[in-house]
């Protein structure tokens, strides 16, 4: 069957539609998605604007008719902090799903963990061990480990790299001074949320998710994206130390000459360096693994589990961080056929 996961994100709005069956590995088959950036649309008291809002409504059709187009079965659409922390995120919800019949499910930051977390787990293995999980994302950082498919930790703090930017990085390139108060606040940020996953253990495996992790892996010296997935890459904290530094004295424009660095995340590079780095420095990591698997494949995953097994799955309906499998789902129709928009 074909599937798609809708991702509301701090940077952009990603749909990515994918072919798989229970048992299966997802196959991507196409995506569309756009540099919404929900995060500079907010006004003062920290409400999404109208502007902002329209902007949303409008991708949110886009990508409903992308999936119908292209024959989706199944549709998982979701949203993460720029909605979740926005003062007026319900009644955002509300108006999207009024408008265009989808609704998102608004997802914590611990389950975002724990979906990453299951993805990644799926692409090591159970011979990978106990796995540490490291996900950076535009407005939160989420960590998460385990021994088996759900973790037993999982944390997210607000230390995002597009937000970090915007609060805190003062001039092109930033300030010297804005750059050490920022390195001071991730690093206690992070030590605090360290000390939660001590009673767990060292992990045997640590894995990096998420757009910055590749990008930080790539400008290390790792295989550009067009080596394909199945290459592996390493991020080595020297060589990341070494990177930030050399970031913090860069413009933005200089930063966006880099390989493999879009326009997009230019800005916010400098902020994602220092919070791998410092989450690095926090779990006493030398190097971690670049998993090319993280959010939307894990929530694909748990879908094709509760087709497999014809029940609630592998993850319980119950309080979080598990993510309920049937919330925010839409069923499309196929081609040819009337679309349905009732959720179950």
């Amino acid at each position: 069957m074909r599937l798609g996961v809708l991702d509301i994100g701090s940077n952009t709005v990603h749909l990515l539609l994918v072919d798989a069956h229970p048992g299966a590995r997802p196959v991507p088959f196409a995506s569309h998605k756009r540099p919404l950036q929900l995060v500079a649309h907010l006004d003062d008291s920290g409400a999404i604007t109208a502007e902002g809002q329209r902007l949303l409504v409008e991708f949110v059709e886009e990508a409903r008719e992308f999936a119908e187009r292209h024959r989706a079965q199944d549709l998982l659409a979701f949203c993460t902090s720029a909605i979740r922390e926005a003062v007026n995120g319900p009644s955002v919800l509300d108006h999207v799903e009024l408008q265009t019949g989808v609704a998102l499910r608004e997802l914590s930051g611990r389950q975002e963990a724990s979906m990453t977390y299951l993805a990644a787990r799926r692409w090591y293995g159970w011979g990978a061990g106990t796995l540490l999980d490291l996900d950076i994302g535009g407005g939160s950082f989420e960590m998460a480990q385990g021994e088996d498919e759900l973790p037993d930790v999982a944390v997210s703090v607000p230390l995002g790299a597009g937000r970090l930017t915007r609060d805190w990085l003062d001039g092109d390139p930033p300030a010297p001074e804005s750059i050490d108060a920022l390195r001071a606040y991730i690093r206690n940020t992070v030590h605090d949320a360290a000390l939660e996953f001590l009673p767990y253990g060292t992990p045997n495996l640590a894995t990096g998710t998420s757009k910055t992790f590749r990008s930080l892996a790539r400008l290390t010296g790792a295989a550009p994206s067009s080596a394909g997935p199945y290459t592996r890459r390493k991020l080595r904290r020297k060589d990341l130390t070494r990177l930030a530094l050399r970031l913090s004295t860069m413009s933005v424009t200089e930063r966006s000459s880099l390989d493999g660095v879009s326009a997009l995340r230019a800005p916010q590079l400098l902020a994602g360096a220092l919070v791998a780095e410092a989450a690095m420095e926090a779990f006493d990591l030398k190097s971690l693994q670049i998993c090319p698997w993280a959010l939307r494949e894990g929530l694909i995953l748990q879908r094709l589990d509760t087709l497999r097994f014809d029940t609630p799955g592998p993850l319980p309906a119950g309080p979080e961080p598990y993510l309920p499998d049937s919330a925010g789902t839409l069923v499309l129709a196929a081609a040819g056929e009337p679309s349905g928009s009732a959720t179950p």
